[in-house]
């Protein structure tokens, strides 16, 4: 019995419950709509699981879900070098629940572009 509750001792300081909730499924966008958005950062949230861009394009301001940190910088383009009023282009899928919400499944920067996925 104590070796079953110093286990799940472990196991719940490993995977804290705002880790679990952080991390959201893709099915919340609509893969079957892509959409291109060219427009001004706004702010740059470069923290995990995903980076984050507020990305200001004709009047609206768009959260704009990108992939981790780490997968950017190997990629060629870490997202510590996008800062705001950096233009960029993203393409990707709507929210299906938030009108102002996108995932990018592409970014360019300064003539930069990578695959987010």
């Amino acid at each position: 019995m104590r070796a079953r509750l110093l286990a799940l001792a472990i196991f719940s300081a490993a995977f804290p419950p705002q880790v679990a909730q952080a991390h959201h499924g893709w099915g919340s966008y609509d893969s079957d709509t892509q959409i291109t958005l060219d427009g001004v950062v706004e702010e740059v949230r470069p923290d995990n699981p995903h980076a984050e861009l507020m990305l200001a394009v004709e009047g609206r301001v768009w959260l704009v879900t990108l992939s981790p940190p780490s997968r950017m910088a190997r990629r060629g383009l870490p997202v510590t070098e996008i800062a705001p009023g950096d233009r960029v282009v993203v393409i990707g899928y709507p929210s299906r629940t938030n009108e102002d919400e996108m995932r990018a499944e592409s970014i360019t920067h300064n003539g930069v572009t990578i695959q987010l996925r």
